[in-house]
């Protein structure tokens, strides 16, 4: 697939699958994550039908993990679609086995957090269930978050996903700076690649036998600074002038709720003071309830748990891969993965 490619398949995608994560399939948004992705631009692979049209695509996110101070190329299958004129016709399964062939030399790893409908193509292919990652939740307002609740068990649409509920703007509850304003104001952001060093020395130690995405300061700018559309804001944390910790996460809506998703915290390792005091911080953002996922052992985790934080059951994104070549760990163990919540949503 080639940058020509690109206005056919935002069609195609716009087509199979909505607007995406931010509403709407837009080529900075497309070239910021295919093309920009400081893991390397993305492999595909499109079927034209006879007059031309692209009919069907398969893209896999270029991503890296890192196990026991190894790099681990992986790639996440993302963005496939076909048109529903063609659909039946075993294109999905044709580009995703050409597309695994052409990545063999160069990837170890494929994982993705399929829906329901997919799930059952992948599972075909060779793709394993590795389950269900968390997601813990917290009320800032408790009664708005009990009455959201109440509606969308009535409704039976417990992802809020569905369309009918009423328009709330999710920024105008969220009293946090963006991301982008952080990065860009040199003060704010001063002493930011240090404590991003410190804070991936710290995982290194607990998640060593663990896959694990390493953390870098153009990697975060990336995710989260430079991310059009997804509106992530910051919370951060000083003391006597120097910055201790960062959350990164972003409002958006879940049928009647708002919800501050929490992306990711970085606190240097052992500074739980700082993950609890940007916990409190985030209890302000004005949304209904906090949805976030922690590496398992890590300070934010641990802080969570003293916050509040609570997993619901049988709740969660559904993890699956399937291994290129052999693994020193068990990839199919979700105990094998040390994971942010930045790591699996939106893409």
């Amino acid at each position: 697939m080639g940058k020509h490619d690109e206005p056919r398949v935002l069609d195609l995608l716009g087509t199979a699958l909505s607007g995406g994560p931010t509403g709407e399939r837009t080529s900075e948004f497309f070239r910021w994550k295919h093309r920009d992705n400081p893991f390397g631009a993305s492999p595909g692979l499109v079927a034209e039908s006879a007059d031309g049209r692209v009919v069907a695509v398969r893209l896999f996110l270029r991503w890296e993990f890192v196990f026991g101070g190894e790099v681990i190329r992986a790639v996440r299958a993302v963005d496939t679609a076909t048109h529903p004129d063609v659909q039946g016709r075993g294109l999905f399964r044709r580009l995703t086995t050409d597309l695994l062939e052409r990545i063999e030399a160069d990837t170890s790893l494929v994982f993705n957090t399929p829906n329901g409908n997919s799930l059952p193509g992948y599972l075909k292919m060779g793709w394993q269930e590795v389950g269900k990652v968390p997601i813990a939740l917290h009320p800032i307002r408790p009664l708005a978050f009990a009455r959201g609740l109440k509606e969308l068990r009535a409704s039976g649409d417990l992802t809020g996903t569905s369309q009918t509920w009423n328009s709330v703007d999710p920024a105008a509850r969220c009293r946090f700076p963006t991301a982008r304003q952080f990065f860009s104001d040199p003060r704010a952001a001063i002493g930011f690649d240090e404590l991003v060093a410190e804070a991936d020395a710290g995982d290194a130690a607990i998640g060593h036998d663990k896959l694990r995405t390493a953390l870098t300061g153009d990697f975060l700018r990336w995710r989260y600074g430079e991310a059009p559309g997804l509106d992530y804001r910051i919370v951060a944390s000083y003391k006597n002038g120097e910055l201790t910790g960062v959350v990164f996460g972003r409002p958006r809506l879940r049928g009647p709720l708002v919800e501050f998703t929490l992306s990711q915290m970085v606190v240097r390792p052992g500074d739980r003071d700082t993950a609890r005091t940007l916990f409190s911080g985030v209890a302000m953002s004005g949304c209904d309830h906090v949805a976030t996922h922690l590496p398992r052992g890590s300070e934010a985790a641990r802080a969570a748990r003293y916050a509040g934080y609570a997993t619901p059951p049988r709740t969660g994104m559904l993890l699956v891969a399937r291994p290129v070549h052999p693994h020193p760990i068990d990839v199919h163990d979700l105990r094998s993965w040390q994971l942010s919540l930045g790591d699996l949503e939106v893409f």
